[in-house]
């Protein structure tokens, strides 16, 4: 049951909801309320569209209150000020060796899980550890299993350049794969979901600009993913993620070490415009 319900004391017989359905499935009724045929509840996709729309406050959708939801009416941040932060986001590699507050940590995954999937599946799975002990933990089972791969001359062809890695690891403690975050990140959804690896993709970058909004630094970590999903697979299990869900990638982040004062300035962008 969708438990759609209108406030006819709030109502105003717009219309809106019913015009910007995304499965079609509102329909005015004759007394000027919207409302949801039962045989049409099935193709509901649980955008919430409906609720987003109403000027007046006027729709529930799944027992939600719409007063829980934020006004967006002068929320929206400032263009200029959301173009330099895009363009002035940097992967950082050096962290202080300090947990976020878990506050703070909660916000920022909570924000993130608000980015959009395909058909409104929401089935991304965020995978975090959220101490600098637990990151160590994984970074020690991880060195030992590349460790292993190493003297056993096993890993795979265009990989064996973790092999250094590992060497810098044992002689310097150097962590050149995690990069001494104190904070992972593993976004994951089921291969049988419409699109899994864009999901993933887009709720990293939700999080990534949101907490660099917040003074966090991030790296998108292409080398922990080869390391947990392709090469010491064994992780997976360690860390709860499910067999039949894609990695879609894997990011650390963690209070900054270094500050950058600028943007910088890249070559114009490829555009394409046919015809």
């Amino acid at each position: 049951m969708l438990d759609f319900r209108i406030n006819e004391q709030n109502c105003i017989h717009c219309g809106q909801c019913v015009a910007d359905c995304t499965a079609s499935i509102i329909s005015m009724e004759q007394g000027g309320y919207p409302f949801i045929p039962v045989e049409k509840e099935a193709r509901c996709i649980a955008c919430q569209h409906c609720l987003a729309i109403c000027p007046t406050a006027s729709v529930s959708i799944f027992g939600l209150d719409p007063a829980n939801s934020r006004s967006l009416v002068g929320g929206f941040p400032d263009p200029d000020n959301l173009e330099i932060l895009m363009k002035g986001r940097r992967s950082v590699r050096r962290y202080k060796s300090e947990n976020l507050d878990p506050e703070l940590l909660e916000r920022l995954l909570e924000v993130a899980w608000h980015a959009p999937t395909g058909v409104n599946s929401r089935q991304v799975c965020f995978t975090v550890l959220d101490s600098k002990e637990k990151v160590a933990q994984l970074r020690d089972e991880v060195i030992a299993g590349l460790a292993g791969l190493v003297k056993q001359n096993a890993l795979p062809q265009g990989m064996e350049f973790f092999a250094n890695f590992v060497q810098v690891w044992e002689e310097r403690q150097t962590d050149v794969i995690f990069r001494g975050a104190p904070h992972l990140l593993i976004a994951s959804a089921p291969a049988k979901v419409a699109s899994p690896m864009p999901d993933c993709l887009i709720a990293l970058s939700y999080f990534e600009l949101f907490a660099q909004a917040n003074g966090i630094g991030t790296v998108w970590n292409g080398l922990a993913k080869w390391a947990i999903n392709d090469l010491v697979p064994e992780t997976r299990h360690l860390l709860g993620i499910s067999d039949d869900h894609v990695i879609g990638y894997v990011m650390a982040f963690g209070k900054p070490a270094v500050h950058y004062f600028r943007t910088v300035q890249h070559a114009p962008a490829l555009i394409n415009r046919p015809l």
